[in-house]
């Protein structure tokens, strides 16, 4: 398994990104980009550990990317190291959002000793899931309580897989990981592709993850989610396995049984009509409209509605 940190650099000159593939080639995987905005799909699909990015004097529009960049919760924790020209003129570091920065005349002495410094940095800081790399439960409860205490209205998403388990016992936790990374990257990519700005994605652990929107967007990306899910999952399968729709596993009472492939089952709830304080609530909501979905076979999602008690 390749386990090489991931870094995107950015620049439009062709001999600092010549050097910099140079001295970071085999030790990390690198992905060349000649602007931001080109950047972005790879690092919603891929969440990289590291952004080098060539940044001039002039480059009004790409200091605004990237601030609104590292302004999202979620790739806020992406670090940025960036590259100057000798000459230039540090402006005031509230105004460019990156984490350390290298002058070009000392980029073939300092660069692997800078990126190395930003990336262990970073994951000593920054509490993520280290298998999705997705903020984790901390960051959770941090998001979703600071919507809250600003009397914002959003909707939270609760969703985890269905027959999960029998996958991991059929095929083991290696390829279990595999289409947990992968439902991470689908919900990221839908949620960001739906609604770019004050979204959120978060990995709680397991195949549990949540994702926060506007709640005009909650419900086209949960189905979004599914169809594409349900289209993907399958090619996680043996060949024969996934001609005959099911696998043969053992249940938790130690008893073989059929299982049907893996689907998604996702809980919605949002603040629209009912005024939640703590993120306890919210979640506990979302969580039983989640178990509503699996109980209504799975595979779909279940949105709450109520203004006091009633179910929609």
């Amino acid at each position: 398994m390749n386990n090489l940190k991931t870094v995107v650099v950015i620049s439009r000159d062709m001999v600092l990104t010549s050097i910099v593939d140079r001295l970071l080639k085999g030790s990390y995987i690198v992905a060349v980009f000649s602007n931001i905005q080109s950047s972005l799909d790879y690092i919603y699909s891929s969440v990289p550990d590291l952004m080098i990015i060539d940044i001039a004097t002039d480059d009004a529009f790409a200091i605004t990317l990237l601030n609104e960049m590292k302004s999202d919760p979620i790739f806020g924790r992406l670090p940025v190291l960036a590259i100057f020209e000798d000459q230039f003129v540090i402006p005031m570091w509230d105004n460019l959002l990156v984490d350390d920065y290298l002058r070009k005349s000392y980029l073939e002495i300092e660069l692997l000793a800078k990126v190395s410094l930003c990336i262990h940095r970073t994951e000593r800081m920054v509490e993520v899931n280290p298998l999705t790399r997705l903020p984790g439960n901390i960051a959770i409860i941090k998001q979703i309580q600071r919507r809250l205490d600003n009397n914002e209205i959003f909707a939270l998403a609760y969703a985890d897989l269905d027959y999960f388990k029998p996958y991991n016992d059929r095929y083991g936790f290696s390829r279990g990981d595999e289409a947990l990374k992968m439902l991470g990257r689908l919900i990221l990519n839908t949620v960001k592709g739906r609604q770019p700005q004050g979204s959120f994605v978060g990995h709680i652990g397991g195949d549990d993850f949540v994702f926060m929107m506007d709640v005009e967007h909650i419900e086209e990306t949960a189905g979004e989610i599914i169809d594409n899910f349900n289209k993907i999952i399958p090619t996680f399968y043996d060949p024969e396995d996934r001609a005959r729709g099911f696998i043969e596993s053992i249940d938790r009472e130690g008893n073989k049984k059929i299982f049907p492939l893996i689907g998604i089952s996702i809980g919605i709830a949002h603040n629209k009509f009912r005024k939640f304080s703590h993120y306890g609530e919210i979640a506990e909501v979302a969580s039983e409209m989640k178990k509503y979905a699996k109980c209504a076979g799975g595979g779909c999602f279940k949105i709450d509605k109520r203004h006091h008690e009633f179910v929609n």
